[in-house]
């Protein structure tokens, strides 16, 4: 085999061991006074089972590398692999359909159904995919202290309560990549410090992968790996 054929099956191999495999990920924006650049050429892998922490500065490019990973945005150039299908190359009903399935995500907005009570949002994505477990749902919704807020509505509840509905609508899913975007920013410490604890759980009950935006070193200290971003490139260790 010739040097460009080993090079393929070496990529090959690793797409098939790490659940989450990006390479050369490059993204710009268009502003008034040209092309901006937000990622330079990423190339990150996180394993089944593994926890990664995502740090930098604000605009150093964090929260778009997630955007990416989930399909919610296109890729000027790079390669995006979960559970080894190419997210770049997908169809928009193709993306949604991982993001109902393999894939969840906590963001720094809420998005809950305004319409639903707090316990149909937090099973909502389970239901969806086909995971519903009833026993695992109550576990979430004791382990987040949610249980006298069931019957509300998403606009009867605080910042922080919201968020907790959300932690545990992803949690419900048991998702193969479990993707976070400050997700304790609006969490007191206390329940900062029992998200991370159930997260972890999940990661280690189920082997899922878990990503991690956040500007705690407190936080990412509890995961595996830190990896940072500046300028849009990971930090050389």
């Amino acid at each position: 085999m010739d040097d460009a054929g080993q090079g393929r099956s070496a990529d090959t191999a690793k797409q098939t061991a790490s659940l989450l495999h990006i390479i050369g990920l490059k993204k710009t924006y268009g502003t008034p006074q040209g092309r901006v650049a937000v990622l330079g050429g990423v190339d990150l892998s996180l394993d089944a089972g593994a926890s990664m922490a995502l740090m930098g500065e604000s605009g150093s490019g964090k929260s778009t590398l997630l955007h990416l990973v989930a399909g919610l945005d296109d890729a000027d150039q790079g390669e995006i692999f979960v559970d080894g299908v190419d997210v770049t190359r997908l169809s928009d009903q193709g993306r949604a359909v991982l993001r109902r399935g393999a894939l969840a995500i906590v963001f720094q907005q809420f998005n809950l159904i305004p319409s639903l009570t707090i316990r149909a949002n937090v099973a909502f994505q389970a239901r969806l995919a086909g995971r519903y477990d009833a026993v695992w749902l109550e576990e979430l919704i004791h382990r987040l202290a949610l249980e006298n807020l069931l019957e509300r509505y998403p606009e009867q509840l605080s910042g922080g309560q919201q968020q907790r509905v959300a932690i545990g609508r992803a949690l419900a899913l048991r998702p193969r990549l479990l993707l976070a975007d400050e997700p304790t920013g609006n969490l007191d410490e206390a329940t900062a410090e029992d998200f991370m604890q159930l997260a972890l759980d999940v990661v280690a009950a189920t082997g899922c992968a878990f990503l991690m935006v956040t500007h705690s070193e407190r936080l990412a200290a509890k995961l595996e790996r830190r990896v940072r971003l500046s300028a849009g490139a990971i930090e050389k260790p």
